[in-house]
Parts: structure tokens; C-alpha cells; sequence
């Protein structure tokens, strides 16, 4: 049994976080520039130390540069090949972690628990959960970003209906593209563009939204990941990977509700669904990023599990349960200075 899924999840997180911001160092600039250009995580392509970067880039620039030659000429192939080959190659890597990819690899969600960790050791005042109608409100978030900025507005910027500045608009407001270049050394895309009124408005939105998630981050959990686009495209095929999360609840189910309390995405469908079933239901669901923590949480014996091509890998228990929130209490009793906790409060 492992002593701590948590701990081990972060050291996994740590070591993507050094390989996909810093990796070109290791694997060399050539080597870092063929690895995919297709990673199901958000690694930023304006960073130029990193040893890949994710599909959304690739997806809006052949939305953006291939579409119209497509059209004006008849060959859809200009277009469709490759298109599919960034989503063929994104599916191939997919399929082995599935949503593990946010709650394991993504350096952007590493970053955002690291800033909520610094934030819960200066004693600032912690949101734990959101009230139900605020989650509901931002759940479509993420599908209008993924439709509208990855998808959309490129295509429309491709038939020529927009300018060319909307081309890779997702990119351009991005947190992930100010993160990874800062940690780097470089402070060129923390900017404001001046050039045109539409790189004006993407610049200032770009820097607003990564400031706002750097303070949001710090009180709450994964403010950022809810309405990220990519795990809106994780969703779309997530019953087409190897890694899941199923459960098989029971009528106690309804009244414990510690599943939905641990998890950092605030979802309340993993206390309600699946209770007094005859057998383990997929409940890998749309916001799901796989990183166990309801696992971990869960008081009764394999009610939740973390499977791998249908072999149990990590399975809730009693004994696991006890032992983890005993280290969770002793961790929250730590502050780094001495301000007193206040108490926890829902919005």
C-alpha cells in the first residue's frame, strides 16, 4: 500500500514540471521540438527551454493557416491531414494516462497547487469548497473557451472574418505562456501589446488572468484548471483511456460526502452517483483530473478506485484513510508565520 498517493503525485508533478519547462537542456533543442508538439497538458511553446508543448497551439494554427487554402481550393486534405495528425498523436498519448495528464503532468496545475500550498502556510483565509451554484455557473466555462478560443475564432480568422491577431487567441491569454517563460528567466510575455487594438485586449486579458490565477491560487483550489480548454478536449475522450476512476458506493454513501469534500475540483456527483451498485461504474468524469485525492478520502473499504486497464492500482481503506488525514492535520497545523487560521468558509 502506498503511505501517501499525495506525496507521490507531487514528486511525479515536480519531475514533469522540471522535464516539460527546463527539458531542452536535457534532451537538447532539436530532440525537445519532435518529442510530440501534440502533449495533452498545457506546455507552453513559447517557452523556448521546454522539452514539448501542448496540442491546443498546433490545432489553432492549422485552424487558422490551413482552413481557408482548404477551402479556396477544394483539397480538404490541405486541411484534414494535418489536423488529424495532431489529434491522432494527442489520442496516442492520451490513451496511457488519460485525465492524469492535468492531475499528474500538467506543469500549470502543478503551479497552482504550489501557489495554494504557500497561501495555506501564510495563513490566508482558504475557500475548501465552492457552493454548488457557483460550480455549476463555471462548468461551461471550459467548453466555451475550448469552442470558442482553441476552435472558433481561429476558423473564423482563417475564412477571413476576423483579423489576423485572433488566429491563436487561446495562446495569447493563456497563464501557462506568462508562467513558464518567467520561470525561465525571460519577462517577454508579460507585456502589453500596443501594435493593434486586438493584441491590445488579448495582451491585457492575458496578463489579467494570470494575475487573477496566482491570487485565486492562493485561497482556493485549481481556479485556473476549471475552465481550462484542455481539460474540456480530456473530457470529450476520456472513455478512450487506460486509467480510470470507478466506484461502487453504498447507501452510507449519501451521508458521508468526504469523496466530494477532498476533491480540489469540487465534484459532488462523486458522493451522489454509483451508491448500491453490483458492480465498480466508471465515474471518470468531465472534471475529473485523476489525482486520487477522493481515493485517498474515502473511508470504506475499495468504495473508490484508481484503475489501470481495469486493474486496481490504488483503492480506498479504512486504515489508509486514518493514517492519511492524521498526516493531513499534522501538514495544516504548519504555518510559516504565525497568523491565526481562520475558520473555513464556502461561496
Amino acid at each position: 500500500m502506498i503511505a501517501n498517493l499525495t506525496l507521490v503525485r507531487r514528486f511525479v508533478q515536480l519531475c514533469m514540471f522540471i522535464f516539460l519547462v527546463y527539458g531542452s537542456v536535457v534532451v537538447g533543442f532539436y530532440a525537445a521540438d519532435k518529442i510530440s508538439g501534440a502533449l495533452p497538458a498545457l506546455s507552453c511553446a513559447y517557452d523556448s527551454m521546454n522539452a514539448d508543448y501542448c496540442a491546443l497551439i498546433p490545432l489553432q494554427h492549422q485552424l487558422h493557416h490551413r482552413l481557408d487554402a482548404s477551402v479556396e481550393s477544394g483539397n480538404w486534405f490541405l486541411f484534414l491531414m494535418p489536423f488529424i495528425t495532431t489529434v491522432g498523436t494527442f489520442l496516442l498519448l492520451f490513451v496511457f494516462l488519460n485525465k492524469a495528464f492535468c492531475g499528474w503532468v500538467c506543469p500549470l496545475g502543478f503551479f497552482q497547487e504550489m501557489m495554494q500550498l504557500i497561501g495555506q502556510k501564510l495563513g490566508l483565509r482558504r475557500v475548501d469548497s465552492l457552493a454548488h451554484g457557483a460550480v455549476d455557473k463555471i462548468r461551461p466555462v471550459k467548453w466555451l473557451m475550448l469552442g470558442g478560443l482553441v476552435l472558433v475564432l481561429p476558423a473564423l480568422t482563417s475564412l477571413g472574418f476576423l483579423s489576423n491577431e485572433w488566429g491563436d487567441p487561446f495562446c495569447q491569454i493563456c497563464p501557462s505562456r506568462i508562467m513558464t517563460t518567467l520561470l525561465t528567466g525571460s519577462n517577454e510575455q508579460l507585456f502589453v501589446d500596443t501594435s493593434s487594438p486586438s493584441y491590445m485586449a488579448l495582451s491585457i486579458t492575458g496578463d489579467f488572468l494570470f494575475g487573477l490565477m496566482v491570487a485565486l491560487a492562493m485561497t482556493m483550489r485549481q481556479p485556473f484548471c476549471r475552465i481550462c480548454p484542455m481539460l474540456a478536449l480530456h473530457a470529450v475522450f476520456r472513455k478512450v483511456g487506460f486509467a480510470r476512476l470507478v466506484k461502487q458506493g453504498s447507501a452510507r454513501c449519501d451521508k458521508c460526502g468526504l469523496c466530494a469534500e477532498a476533491c480540489p475540483m469540487d465534484i459532488r456527483e462523486l458522493q451522489s452517483e454509483c451508491n448500491t451498485v453490483d458492480k465498480a461504474k466508471d465515474i471518470t468524469l468531465a472534471d475529473c483530473t485523476l489525482c486520487g485525492r477522493c481515493v485517498e478520502f474515502c473511508p470504506d473499504k475499495d468504495v473508490l478506485q484508481l484503475r489501470y486497464l481495469s486493474v486496481p492500482v490504488f483503492s480506498s481503506s479504512p486504515a489508509y484513510f486514518k493514517q492519511r488525514k492524521k498526516a493531513q492535520t499534522q501538514w495544516d497545523s504548519v504555518k510559516l508565520i504565525g497568523f491565526k487560521q481562520t475558520e473555513k468558509e464556502k461561496i
